[in-house]
């Protein structure tokens, strides 16, 4: 790239993120009444956060559920994490995903020699890999190649047809990676009846791509089933930041608005589960207040427009099994 093409990109990404700067509260979506059995304000000591390494013990340093902020992608922790699966460090929501996953795990021990984890339409993340080099059992999962819901996923190399895809970044040995990491197609609507007694397990930003709002619902409830009594799952989505009304609530990918969020905790909750309360922070910074539109090429990815009509930012669950 010349010094001229590259001097026009840099100026036209700070024009874009001029121009694409909003209020995010004039949405009125995160400013309403809250309900503190699903929410709270009382946010963690980030730089507290307890990672490999730095293994500080404070009992208000821990992940809640939460929405995606440069202030979270920032700190030492998923800093750490983005190093250990082969990320560089950028303003992404998609690395925050994996660091946040990756976070909640480890605090809640389950990133262990021997623990056992199933990851739900893993495509070629670094997860599974990395986490069978500190010693996890994993079977990654993903819509079966033959599946023509597939298609699109595997034109954009987010398909895992194998294991193979899966330790790309070399980040396990491969004599541990082909003992500790399966791969099995499944189908997200159709979870197998033996597909049981995980001690953990995670999706990042897949369960939009069930088909529908009601079938994201289902899959909350129904991935429960492969774990033991106590297990963790934690599973990321999009959020509608625009409207809790108006939405996409059909189709290959669909955006959860606050109240189907509030929906499927009350659900999991009546069901007997535990979840993390809900961190309401959006963020305070200029990038914070970015919103990425299509084709997304923008360094800042924090939030993004989809359909040329709705702002939205990922949100993380954190549950706990009954028992």
């Amino acid at each position: 790239m010349s010094k001229l093409s590259a001097f026009v990109r840099r100026t036209k990404r700070r024009v874009r993120r001029f121009v694409n700067r909003t209020d995010l509260k004039k949405h009125g979506v995160m400013t309403a009444p809250f309900d503190s059995d699903i929410y709270t304000l009382d946010s963690p000591d980030l730089e507290l956060l307890a990672f490999p390494g730095f293994e500080r013990q404070n009992k208000h340093a821990r992940l809640y559920s939460s929405l995606c902020t440069k202030k979270q992608l920032e700190c030492a922790a998923f800093r750490h994490w983005a190093t250990c699966i082969g990320e560089s460090w950028r303003l992404h929501r998609k690395l925050w995903e994996f660091c946040f996953i990756l976070q909640a795990l480890h605090e809640r021990g389950m990133l262990a020699e021997g623990k056992r984890g199933v990851g739900f339409a893993v495509g070629e993340e670094p997860l599974p890999a990395w986490m069978a080099s500190v010693g996890c059992n994993i079977v990654a999962t993903d819509l079966d190649a033959h599946d023509p819901r597939s298609l699109p996923w595997a034109q954009t190399n987010q398909l895992a047809e194998n294991a193979a895809k899966l330790n790309k970044r070399g980040l396990c040995g491969a004599k541990e990676f082909a003992e500790r990491v399966s791969f099995r197609p499944v189908d997200m609507n159709c979870i197998p009846e033996d597909l049981v007694d995980f001690d953990f397990n995670w999706s990042s930003c897949s369960f939009e791509h069930c088909g529908s709002i009601e079938l994201g619902k289902r899959f909350i409830r129904e991935q429960l089933k492969c774990l033991k009594p106590g297990g963790i799952a934690v599973h990321t989505t999009e959020i509608n930041l625009t409207s809790d009304s108006d939405t996409i609530s059909e189709g290959s990918t669909v955006i959860f608005r606050r109240q189907d969020i509030e929906a499927m905790v009350r659900d999991l909750k009546n069901d007997g589960h535990t979840v993390e309360k809900i961190l309401v922070d959006l963020g305070h910074s200029p990038e914070d207040g970015f919103v990425d539109t299509f084709p997304y090429e923008s360094d800042v990815h924090l939030k993004l427009c989809l359909f040329d009509r709705y702002v939205s930012t990922s949100i993380a669950l954190i549950i706990r099994k009954q028992g």
